[in-house]
C-alpha cells in the first residue's frame, strides 16, 4: 500500500494532521485492505479533537446553568426584600422601587411574554388528553440546545481525505457520550440544577427526556457517518469482522432506542409502573453495553460513564437514607373514600414534620395486596405543617391499578375523618382499618413564596385542589400569625370540580383558610364551579345562556340555573329576569347576578360577586357559606382581568389541572401582560404564572 500521502491520518512534523489518501490501494488484497482500515480508524487526533468539543459542550451547560441560579437567586432575594418591607409596614411593597429593580421587572416582564405562552389546543379528546405541547419558553430552550450540540458536530470539521466521514462520525460519538451525565442529572430528585436554579426535578424531566433523544440523533451521525467512511472503500464487511466497536454499538443502540420510544407519552400513560420498571433495567443494559463499546484506544473516554454512574448512585444512597429518616416511625395510614371516585388518605405518626406547600412524596401502602410493596404513587399533600395536627392528608383520584385499589379499599364513610385533636378519633379509627405506609420525599414545592405578591389567584381542577389548597393554608396560616404583616392584599380562589358536593372534601379547610385571611384584612373570594352537576343540567332546569361553548354531542348542557327544593318557580323567575337583563359593563355585569341563598336566604347578602360573570345566578351552600357556586367553566380572562385591574403591585397565578387549563390560564395571561404593556411604561403591574404538573 502506498503510504506516501500520509495515509496513516497520522500528525506531520508541523504537527498538523495528514490528509489519509486511498490512492495506491489494492482493496482487493486483504492485507492492503486491512492496513488501510487500520489507517482509517486511526483517531489518535481525532479523539483529542472529539474529547474537546465534548468539554466545549459542558462548558455551555455551565453557562446557561449560571445565568438560570442569577435570575433565580435575583428573585429568591427580590421576594425576601419584599417580605421585610412588607414587615417594616411600607406602602405598596410588592411595587418594584428603584431604576435596578424596575428595569429587572422589565426584562423578567418580557421574558415571561415570549416563554409562558403554550400552544396546547383547549379541549382534546378524552383518549388524547396525555397529548402536550410544551410551552414557547421550553421549545426555545430545547431548539437552542439543539442548535449548540449541532453546531459542535459539524464547526471545523472538514478534515480532507478519506477520514472525512470518520472525523464527523467521531466526533458525533464524543457529543453522544457527554449526554450521558446530563441526562442522569435532570432526572436525579437530589440534583445541582435543581440546588442551584430552584427549578424541580419533575418539572427538568422534559430536558431530560429530549437530551436523550437529542443523544439518540448523534448516535445515529456515529454510526452512519462511519458506515459511509468504510462503504466508499468497501470496507464495511471487513470493519464488522474484524471489530468488537459495532455489534456493541448497535447493543447500546438498541437499548437507547428502546428507552426514547418508551418514554413517548401513550406508553408511559398506558402503564407507568411497568414504564419505570423497565426503563430502570434498560438503563442498566444500555450503560454495559456502552462500556463495551468505547474503543481501547479512548479508554479516558469512559469518564462520561464513570460520573453518570457516580452520579446515580450518590442520588440513591441519598434518596434511601432520607426515605429511612421519613420512615423511622411506622407511619399509619387511614383513608376515606369521598364521592367523586377519590379517597383522603391520612397519615398519622409520621417522622415528616417540614414540607414547602405544594411538595409531594411518593407514595406507597405495602399491605394494600397486589404489588402494593412495589408501588408508589405520587400524591400532593393537602396539608400543611401546622394544619391538621401534623398529619399529613392526600385526596388521590381512583383510575386503575393503584389507585384504584386504595380507593376500594378506603373506608366507605363519605365524611372526612376527624383531625388528630378530636376526642372521637380513637373511636372513628376502630371502625377503620389501618395500613402500613411508606414515604419517600417530599419533592417539589419550588415555586415562588406567594405570600410576598399583592394578589394571588388560584386555580385548580378536579384533585390539582391539593395543590393550590395547600398554598392557600398557607397563606392562610402566616398572615394570622400577628407577628409580620404580609404583602398580599387579595386571594382570588377557583375550583372547577364536577359536581358542587365534592366541595365537602376540603370545606372545613376552606372556611379556616378564609376566616384567617379576613382577620388580617386580607380581600378573599372563593368560587366552586361544575361543569356536569346532574342537579344543574337541562334535564332539571331551565337553561342559562350557555358562556362556554359545551359540547352539546358529549352529553346534556351543564350551564343551566339550579331549582330551588321550596320555591322552584319563583327562583326560576329571578333567574330567567337576570338574564334578560343586559350588563353594560363588567362591573355591572358582576351586579347583575342572582344570588340563590340554600335553605339560609340570610346568606345571599354575606357576599359580594367578584369572581362571577354577565347573567350568572350564584348559589350559597348552609355547608360552605364562604364560597359562591356557579355553574359552567370559569372565565379565565375575566377573572385575570379583575385580578390585574386592580393590583398594586405584582400579582401571582397559581394553577393545577388538566392540561388544557394551564394552557388556557397561560395564553390569558401572556395576552393581558402584552394588552396592559406591563413594566413598560403603563404602570401595569407584573404578573408571575406557575402552572404545576398534573396527570
Amino acid at each position: 500500500m502506498d503510504m506516501s500521502m500520509g495515509s496513516s491520518g497520522a500528525a506531520s512534523d508541523s504537527g498538523i494532521l495528514e490528509p489519509l489518501s486511498p490512492d495506491g490501494v489494492d482493496f482487493s488484497d486483504p492485507d492492503q485492505a486491512s492496513a488501510f482500515l487500520s489507517a482509517l480508524l486511526n483517531d489518535s487526533e481525532l479523539k483529542v479533537i472529539g474529547n474537546a468539543y465534548a468539554r466545549y459542550f459542558w462548558y455551555g451547560i455551565a453557562v446557561v446553568v449560571a445565568i438560570a441560579a442569577v435570575f433565580h437567586w435575583t428573585r429568591v432575594l427580590t421576594l425576601h426584600m419584599r417580605l421585610r418591607a412588607a414587615a417594616r409596614r411600607e406602602e405598596a411593597p410588592a411595587r418594584p422601587k428603584g431604576i435596578m429593580a424596575q428595569g429587572f421587572a422589565t426584562v423578567t416582564a418580557i421574558a415571561r411574554e415570549v416563554t409562558y405562552f403554550d400552544i396546547t389546543p383547549y379541549r382534546l379528546p378524552s383518549k388524547l388528553r396525555w397529548f402536550r405541547i410544551p410551552p414557547v419558553g421550553t421549545i426555545a430552550l430545547l431548539l437552542a440546545y439543539l442548535v449548540f450540540v449541532l453546531a459542535l458536530e459539524f464547526t471545523n470539521n472538514s478534515v480532507p481525505g478519506a477520514q472525512f466521514w470518520q472525523a464527523r462520525g467521531v466526533r458525533a460519538g464524543w457529543l453522544a457520550v457527554a449526554q450521558v451525565p446530563l441526562i442522569i442529572l435532570l432526572v436525579g430528585r437530589n440534583n445541582l440544577f435543581t440546588l442551584t436554579t430552584g427549578v424541580s426535578y419533575e418539572r427538568l424531566n422534559v430536558l431530560h427526556r429530549w437530551s436523550a433523544r437529542i443523544m439518540l440523533l448523534l448516535v445515529i451521525f456515529h454510526f452512519s457517518f462511519q458506515s459511509k467512511g468504510w462503504s466508499i472503500y468497501g470496507l464495511t464487511k471487513l470493519e464488522w469482522s474484524t471489530d468488537t466497536c459495532p455489534p456493541t454499538g448497535i447493543a447500546a443502540f438498541a437499548f437507547l432506542l428502546w428507552m426514547n420510544l418508551s418514554t413517548l407519552a401513550p406508553f408511559r400513560f398506558w402503564s407507568y409502573e411497568f414504564f419505570v420498571w423497565q426503563h430502570i433495567i434498560t438503563f442498566f443494559g444500555f450503560i454495559i453495553a456502552v462500556m463495551f463499546h468505547l474503543p481501547s484506544t479512548a479508554l479516558w473516554s469512559r469518564i462520561y460513564i464513570y460520573i453518570p454512574i457516580a452520579l446515580y448512585i450518590i442520588d440513591r444512597l441519598l434518596r434511601w437514607t432520607w426515605l429511612a429518616f421519613s420512615n423511622k416511625r411506622r407511619c399509619r395510614a387511614t383513608m376515606t373514600k369521598l364521592n367523586g371516585d377519590a379517597t383522603k388518605i391520612v397519615l398519622h405518626d409520621t417522622a415528616l414534620k417540614r414540607w414547602r406547600p405544594g411538595s409531594w412524596v411518593h407514595l406507597s401502602l405495602p399491605g394494600l395486596g397486589g404489588f402494593g410493596w412495589a408501588q408508589t404513587h405520587p400524591a400532593t399533600i393537602l396539608s400543611t405543617p401546622t394544619s391538621h395536627g401534623g398529619e399529613l392528608v392526600f385526596i388521590l383520584k381512583g383510575h386503575k391499578g393503584f389507585t384504584k385499589r386504595i380507593m376500594e379499599s378506603a373506608n366507605g364513610s363519605t365524611e372526612a375523618l376527624l383531625p388528630s385533636t378530636d376526642p372521637e378519633r380513637a373511636q372513628t379509627q376502630a371502625q377503620t382499618k389501618i395500613y402500613r405506609a411508606v414515604l419517600n420525599g417530599p419533592y417539589g414545592g419550588h415555586h415562588q413564596d406567594f405570600a410576598a405578591f399583592d394578589s394571588v389567584c388560584l386555580i385548580a381542577g378536579s384533585t390539582g385542589i391539593t395543590f393550590t389548597l395547600a398554598i392557600l393554608q398557607d397563606l392562610a396560616e402566616r398572615a394570622a400569625n400577628g407577628g409580620k404583616k404580609l404583602p398580599l392584599r387579595r386571594v382570588r380562589f377557583v375550583w372547577c370540580v364536577k359536581e358542587h358536593d365534592r366541595a365537602k372534601w376540603i370545606s372545613n379547610e376552606l372556611t379556616a383558610a378564609v376566616a384567617k385571611l379576613e382577620r388580617a384584612d386580607i380581600d378573599v373570594a372563593i368560587m366552586i364551579r361544575a361543569t356536569c352537576d346532574e342537579s344543574l343540567t337541562e334535564q332539571n332546569a331551565e337553561p342559562m345562556v350557555c358562556g362556554c361553548a359545551c359540547d352539546k354531542s358529549q352529553g346534556p348542557c351543564c350551564c343551566a340555573a339550579p331549582p330551588d327544593e321550596d320555591d322552584g318557580a319563583e327562583k326560576a323567575g329571578m333567574e330567567k329576569t337576570a338574564m334578560e337583563k343586559p350588563a353594560s359593563s363588567a362591573a355591572e355585569a358582576r351586579s347583575t347576578a342572582v344570588v340563590i341563598a340554600e335553605k339560609d336566604p340570610s346568606l345571599a347578602a354575606s357576599t359580594r360577586p367578584i369572581l362571577s360573570s354577565q347573567n350568572e345566578v350564584r348559589i350559597k351552600r348552609s355547608w360552605l357559606p364562604c364560597a359562591d357556586f356557579c355553574s359552567g367553566r370559569p372565565m379565565l380572562r375575566e377573572i385575570l382581568i379583575e385580578l390585574l385591574e386592580d393590583a398594586d403591585g405584582e400579582s401571582a397565578v397559581g394553577v393545577c389541572g388538566p392540561v388544557s387549563m394551564g394552557a388556557e390560564v397561560r395564553r390569558h395571561v401572556v395576552k393581558l401582560s402584552d394588552e396592559r404593556a406591563i413594566h413598560k411604561g403603563s404602570g401595569a403591574q407584573g404578573c408571575y404564572l406557575h402552572v404545576e404538573s398534573f396527570s
